[in-house]
């Protein structure tokens, strides 16, 4: 997930381009760059770190033209370094390019390019050398032809020194929009850089191109024919555009899931062999088939994501597993030993007590490896591999695309490693086709929110509430009652189904209502009669469960339903509902959702 910002008008671009990379930050923040048009030639400047590093930096430069691309990274195919950050060039620097997405068929253009002296370990510079193949004057055909050998994912923009009075964007999968000034022209990710300057906007579809001038914008579909796009006006305000119209940071990081899910996976699972390929893990297939024994390390909801992830890899891969809440971790004289994975988990990759589990485990010889969010976090670099789980910047306390996007990529480890150990190629191609389609069901649950919020405006006085869960949704109830704590201060508690009977169901009153998954799988009927006990009490019941579940009537005071899916991606979709059950819940008791009392995003102390 990356940022882009461009202009051509007549005001100096640079202070437009560092405006736009600013709002634009949360989008990708580990590297920034620009390249202007300014006397002739293209002058670009790069750094890592944030924004502020780079325009301290372009402190001395005197970059005065009125035409320039600018990108903000988030670091997918290399590590963080300067030669990796955008804008990338070709044609002895007159020809630039930032682009936000994945060429899947990276390695096979650079095959065609074997004359080239390569700086980075991007497929974004494959992508510009590959234009500069094709350039012999006209800049539209040259990118045209070359996407045309493109598989995979792409917005955006290019330029060339030749041509100072053109822009050329495109966009396959990842958006791009364009706004219309008077005589000028803006292009970026998001409308979030551009509301500052015009509301007046084209936003590009899958498989066009734009010819940008500062008078024009011409618009090509695939077949190269010229189509008329319809200037659209934008009501949002600069702080609206930042949540891209959602009310909170929180719901739209709800509604961001489907897309990040599709970043979380993408370019990371194989159809044909019905496996899955991380190489962050930095261990051979043989030192895969060496570990007895895996340990996931988490605190909150990392820790609930784990207990997912402690499903997957027993059911998978056959590899005993468990989960330590990291702040316990070290204090119990954990018996490991270099057969041992530890798996340290963490959004912000800088959590003090997984990053201190982190150190002892190293220390006892296990083998260490990171799932974190934060792209060159402590835990990243500690840690002697792992992966990034491409979720995005969260920007509200709570977790929520990060908890999926890390059950994702937990999942995926378990294909990698019962592909490896003992898993049929029918299983394995099972959980491919099934995890294909997670995304699309992600959208067909969230479309439940305004129903969701009726459940939660009826339950909104209650001060009391539970969760239950059996198996792997035990993970979702937990965090299904982390999240009503943590946003609207209701007190609520977690149990297994089958645990109820030993003490719980005390609790139990018309007071005290229960939400309890009871979705389609092997646990379906012990759950089933887990909520006859409940309400043979007295509370009042919501049922999550499986479209078509008409049985679901006959115990619930309400049913939501969801689509069905593999059992182990359960949690991919069963807790949706239970985030915006969450969040209607906050709204509906005018807490502040985003920044909930006494809690922080980055947890940085022990």
């Amino acid at each position: 997930m990356c940022g882009i910002i461009a202009y051509i008008g007549k005001e100096p671009a640079l202070p437009i381009l560092l405006r736009g990379l600013r709002r634009l930050e949360y989008r990708g923040y580990d590297s920034a760059g620009v390249a202007i048009l300014n006397n002739g030639g293209l002058n670009r400047v790069k750094t890592m770190g944030k924004i502020d590093i780079l325009s301290e930096k372009l402190k001395d430069q005197e970059l005065l033209g009125t035409m320039g691309i600018a990108h903000t990274r988030w670091a997918t195919h290399g590590g963080v370094t300067e030669a990796n950050a955008h804008p990338h060039s070709a044609l002895n620097g007159k020809l630039m390019i930032v682009h936000n997405g994945i060429i899947e068929n990276y390695r096979e253009l650079k095959n065609q390019l074997l004359d080239v002296s390569f700086v980075s370990q991007t497929d974004t510079e494959v992508l510009v050398h590959l234009i500069g193949k094709y350039y012999s004057g006209d800049l539209r055909q040259a990118v045209e032809t070359a996407l045309a050998q493109v598989r995979g994912t792409y917005g955006l923009v290019v330029t060339h020194a030749d041509h100072p009075d053109k822009l050329i964007a495109a966009r396959m999968g990842s958006p791009l929009v364009i706004g219309v000034g008077e005589n000028e022209h803006y292009i970026a990710s998001d409308a979030t850089p551009i509301l500052a300057y015009t509301n007046q906007v084209v936003f590009l579809d899958d498989g066009e191109i734009a010819e940008v001038s500062r008078e024009t914008i011409k618009t090509f579909n695939v077949r190269h024919e010229h189509i008329q796009k319809r200037v659209e006006k934008i009501d949002w305000d600069e702080a609206q555009a930042e949540k891209q119209g959602f009310a909170h940071f929180m719901l739209k990081e709800i509604y961001d899931q489907p897309t990040v899910f599709q970043d979380a996976i993408r370019g990371r699972y194989n159809i044909i062999d019905g496996t899955a390929r991380l190489g962050g893990i930095n261990l051979t297939d043989n030192q895969i088939r060496d570990i007895n024994r895996v340990i996931f390390i988490g605190c909150g909801t990392t820790s609930y994501a784990a207990m997912a992830g402690k499903y997957a890899f027993e059911r998978l891969a056959g590899i005993p597993a468990e989960v330590d809440v990291a702040s316990e971790f070290r204090y119990r004289d954990p018996v490991i030993d270099n057969h041992t994975l530890v798996f340290a988990i963490s959004q912000s990759g800088e959590t003090a007590d997984t990053l201190a589990a982190v150190r002892e485990a190293k220390r006892r010889g296990a083998v260490v490896r990171g799932i974190v969010n934060a792209v060159g976090s402590t835990i990243a670099r500690e840690t002697d591999g792992g992966t990034y789980i491409h979720a995005g910047p969260e920007l509200a306390v709570a977790s929520t695309k990060a908890y999926t996007n890390m059950i994702a990529v937990l999942i995926l480890y378990a294909l990698q490693f019962g592909r490896l150990r003992r898993l049929s190629l029918a299983t394995g191609l099972r959980v491919v086709d099934a995890l294909r389609e997670v995304a699309q069901k992600m959208k067909e649950t969230l479309e439940l929110s305004e129903e969701i919020k009726k459940v939660a405006q009826k339950y909104s006085d209650y001060h009391n509430m539970m969760f239950l869960g059996r198996g792997i949704n035990f993970s979702v109830a937990l965090e299904g009652s982390l999240k009503l704590k943590e946003i609207s201060y209701i007190h609520s508690e977690a149990f297994p189904g089958g645990e109820m009977k030993h003490g719980p169901l005390a609790l139990l009153c018309p007071e005290f209502p229960v939400f309890a998954i009871m979705t389609k799988n092997q646990l379906y009927e012990k759950m089933r009669s887990n909520v006859e006990e409940v309400r043979a009490r007295g509370a009042k019941v919501i049922l999550l469960a499986t479209k078509g579940d008409d049985r679901a009537l006959e115990l619930a005071d309400d049913v939501i339903y969801v689509p069905e899916t593999m059992e182990l991606l359960e949690p991919l979709i069963n807790t949706i509902p239970l985030q915006l059950f969450a969040y209607h819940m906050a709204v509906i008791l005018g807490k502040d959702v985003d920044r909930p009392r006494n809690l922080a995003k980055s947890v940085t102390v022990e």
